[in-house]
């Protein structure tokens, strides 16, 4: 990695708002900016034709790359899969360090850019504690989005550049793009998952590539049989809503049995836990599965999913690449696929998927 340049950037565009800012605030600081496009459905036109009119609009040159193999395999593969063994994953957690951020470094690396950025709502910098580069929480906390990114290496921490991560709120961000006259100002927020059409759901996208629903019991936790479920996919840890059951009180999904095809219903107090294992953990500052020895016995906050609120823990134990993490207070509906993402002093040091619990 040589000759490159302080002031060449590479841009995530979508042709959304948030990017669009992103590019024009870069612009606005004196940065030579360059888009990067990631058509992940081989041939988007709609999608291109958008982030092309985007960056004729700012006045940047745009790559467009043509990732649809590689997102098929890591990304949709790992939705598949996840769903089928009974799990939620986040694929967001999976495209950011393998898809996302890796294309946007080796694009930067071709053209000789020393920055990477993106619309997200995170800051980096250099943390004394963990002796490396990190991702931190935002000033604008509501949309903090750094548990999304808590599996980026510290290499390549280092090259990001968060533009928006200044700032308080959506209506800041549109005003930037409704002041230059962008024409995706008042554009509404994309979809939570990007594969997937507006008018269909999870299930639809599921169906469409070959897995079907397969009809079993609802049953009890001493396991008695409360009546039939749709199929385990359809269901996920602490769902009320949507169960097509009638049981005369609020019951909740508790446990979702793969091998034997059963989804346990029980109370609400059913879904507090305080320890939670975690696998395919990854560690800033070790770059590893390993825990950095910081973090070991020291006061910590986790998140045991994007919208959950921080939570004071320690981490208990490290066996076999197994994490198990132990909450002060309990922690509602922890759910195997998604991830525990860690934090001290409002830094991410790192995470895991969630897989099992200690009750």
């Amino acid at each position: 990695m040589t000759n490159l340049l302080d002031n060449k950037i590479v841009l995530g565009v979508s042709g959304g708002v948030d990017s669009t800012a992103a590019a024009l605030l870069l612009k606005k600081e004196g940065y030579d900016v360059t888009g990067l496009y990631f058509d992940i459905s081989e041939n988007n036109e709609e999608g291109i034709n958008k982030a092309k009119k985007v960056a004729d609009e700012i006045g940047i040159d745009l790559i467009i790359k043509n990732v649809n193999k590689e997102f098929c395999n890591c990304v949709i593969g790992n939705f598949i899969d996840e769903y089928t063994n009974g799990r939620t994953p986040n694929p967001c957690i999976v495209c950011n360090p393998n898809i996302k951020f890796k294309i946007l470094i080796e694009t930067a690396d071709e053209i000789g850019a020393k920055y990477i950025a993106t619309g997200h709502y995170a800051k980096t910098g250099y943390s004394e504690n963990q002796s490396c580069y990190t991702v931190k929480v935002p000033t604008n906390v509501k949309k903090d989005q750094s548990y999304m990114l808590y599996r980026l290496e510290s290499e390549v921490i280092e090259r990001i550049i968060f533009p928006l991560e200044k700032y308080e709120s959506k209506e800041e961000i549109r005003n930037i793009a409704r002041n230059m006259n962008m024409s995706n100002a008042d554009d509404k927020d994309s979809q939570e998952i990007c594969f997937i059409d507006d008018n269909k759901s999870y299930i639809d996208f599921l169906h469409e590539n070959g897995i079907k629903n397969k009809k079993g019991n609802f049953i009890d936790k001493q396991g008695n049989i409360l009546g039939q479920h749709q199929g385990v996919m359809n269901y996920t840890y602490g769902q009320r809503k949507g169960l097509g059951i009638a049981l005369g009180k609020p019951v909740f999904v508790t446990d979702i049995d793969v091998k034997n095809n059963t989804v346990t219903l029980g109370e609400n107090q059913d879904l507090f836990v305080t320890d939670i294992v975690l696998q395919d953990v990854f560690f800033t500052a070790t770059g590893s599965n390993k825990v950095p020895d910081f973090a070991k016995d020291a006061k910590l906050k986790g998140k045991i999913r994007y919208s959950a609120p921080m939570a004071n823990m320690i981490i208990k134990d490290e066996s076999k690449g197994l994490v198990t993490v132990s909450f002060e207070e309990p922690q509602r509906a922890a759910t195997p696929g998604q991830s525990l993402v860690i934090y001290k002093d409002n830094e991410v040091i790192g995470g895991g998927i969630i897989n099992d619990t200690i009750k």
